[in-house]
């Protein structure tokens, strides 16, 4: 019988990835709601010192798989590990993190142990779904956007198992580190093949800015008006102590780099305060920034979307308010200082 949600661990040169520590979190939640507990799966080569790190943050169970074959993300032996995890342990759920290895091995896997997988998931619980008249108890309903972003699908696997789904980085919390859980350890052995051969890894100097860390984020829209207008977003920025993002009408004309988009096909943000200058709030923007804890939203169209989500709406033109609000938000720095 399936029982028990299990998490894919990704690691990078031996590091937890931050999405691992996300999913753990949330499959907390599922696992509560279904009376079981969380397996956390760690492939990689001598990485069994980190397994105490994800029983911190919420794993009953760390399955590791260690072997030099998975010092490095390859998509057939890793395949081969969560292939014999899901026959051998029989998941009621698994979860992986929509990275680019995520998003490369969950098809692959899913593919061989014949179940479903919903990608990019913005929403996860448990819930009773009916189905052609009968009633399935605890199923996992996974939401995410359709048809460009304009709606929101929930989709059920009552059929087959396990229950499969990936989530984007940044979508759901991890829970507060404690380094008293206590957890069980389980050395998985198997004996891997694989056909190609990494002949040399090269890393990329550049950084690409990290939004999803920011703690305030000022971003803007189309209704900037032109690329020289984030300017004066940088300005307010810096006054806030924060950093710039932007909606994917702005990157898709060059005004602004891709790193720094918020939304469906950009990256999804949790910060403090989100100030959202010129900015509609299309579903595909909104599904990316909707988890701020206050959002302010600057538009001059009364009836924009992004009203609907904002804490704080002022009505006007962004290009007069947001060096006006820089303005005063100096001065009152200055005078804070100064006493």
């Amino acid at each position: 019988m399936s029982k028990n949600v299990f998490v894919f661990c990704e690691q990078r040169d031996g590091e937890i990835q931050k999405v691992a520590l996300e999913l753990i979190g949330k499959a907390r939640e599922l696992a509560g709601a279904l009376g079981q507990e969380v397996v956390a799966v760690l492939p990689g080569h001598q990485i069994e010192g980190k397994a105490q790190m994800l029983i911190s943050y919420g794993a009953d169970e760390v399955v590791v798989a260690d072997d030099p074959m998975l010092a490095e993300y390859s998509t057939e032996p890793y395949a081969q590990v969560m292939d014999k995890v899901i026959k051998t342990m029989d998941p009621e759920v698994f979860l992986y993190g929509a990275s680019s290895i995520g998003r490369d091995l969950a098809p692959r896997v899913s593919a061989r142990v014949h179940t479903g997988l919903t990608a990019d998931c913005t929403g996860l619980e448990i819930d009773d779904v009916t189905k052609g008249g009968q009633t399935y108890p605890k199923q996992l309903k996974m939401t995410r956007p359709a048809f460009g972003g304009n709606i929101m699908a929930t989709i059920v696997c009552v059929d087959h198992r396990p229950q499969m789904a990936t989530v984007r980085p940044g979508v759901m919390q991890a829970l507060e580190k404690d380094e008293s859980r206590t957890g069980k350890v389980t050395k998985l052995e198997i004996s891997l093949s694989n056909n190609v051969k990494i002949l040399e890894t090269v890393k990329a100097t550049h950084k690409a800015a990290d939004i999803t860390e920011a703690k305030i984020l000022v971003s803007g829209g189309r209704g900037l008006g032109s690329a020289g207008k984030f300017e004066s977003l940088k300005e307010l920025a810096g006054a806030l102590g924060g950093d710039v993002s932007a909606s994917r009408a702005c990157v898709d004309a060059g005004w602004i780099e891709k790193d720094r988009q918020v939304g469906q096909t950009g990256k999804t943000v949790r910060p403090q305060l989100y100030v959202a200058c010129g900015i509609s709030g299309a579903i595909q923007h909104v599904a990316g920034m909707e988890g701020s804890d206050f959002i302010i939203a600057i538009n001059k169209n009364d009836s924009a979307p992004i009203f609907d989500v904002a804490d704080l709406g002022v009505v006007g033109d962004v290009n007069a308010i947001v060096p006006k609000l820089t303005d005063a938000i100096n001065k009152y720095k200055a005078e804070k200082n100064a006493q």
